[in-house]
């Protein structure tokens, strides 16, 4: 069994995240995680979040984000794929390799912005941190988003 697992962020990429996922194994013979990295509870990091409106704006988020994460994992089910869902809290390259070593994911497919040097160097690129530690073969998938 081919356990792949497709790291998100649930952008428009998405779709070409997941055909390159399905070109990686036969139906048969693969499963499909859908893992997204959901940012850490501020309440969990010692961060106050403001005022119940607020808290409720971010759970609102979250269940859309699992929603649309179930949704993805229900049409590659309807196509002939095992396919299942995980929104995990945490830093995302963190969160992604976890899983992938959880699941014995045989690889990971992830995109790529390609926002450029000086953004990576400020902010920091998820799939860079995913390419440094990772023991398995990791497929980086351009986005055509930009």
């Amino acid at each position: 069994m081919h356990n792949i697992l497709v790291a998100t962020d649930l952008s428009d990429a998405i779709a070409e995240l997941i055909e390159s996922a399905k070109m990686q194994a036969p139906k048969s013979e693969s499963k499909i995680w859908l893992v997204f990295a959901a940012p850490p509870n501020p309440d969990f990091v010692g961060l106050e979040i403001g005022p119940k409106y607020i808290r409720d704006n971010v759970a609102a988020e979250l269940r859309e984000d699992h929603k649309k994460l179930q949704d993805i994992a229900e049409s590659l089910r309807l196509q002939g794929y095992q396919s299942e869902a995980l929104m995990v809290q945490g830093p995302a390259p963190d969160v992604i390799l976890a899983e992938a070593d959880k699941l014995e994911a045989n690889m990971i497919v992830i995109g790529s912005h390609g926002h450029g040097a000086v953004f990576d160097l400020l902010v920091g690129s998820v799939c860079k941190g995913v390419l440094k530690k990772s023991k398995i073969p990791v497929l980086v998938v351009p986005s055509k988003q930009l």
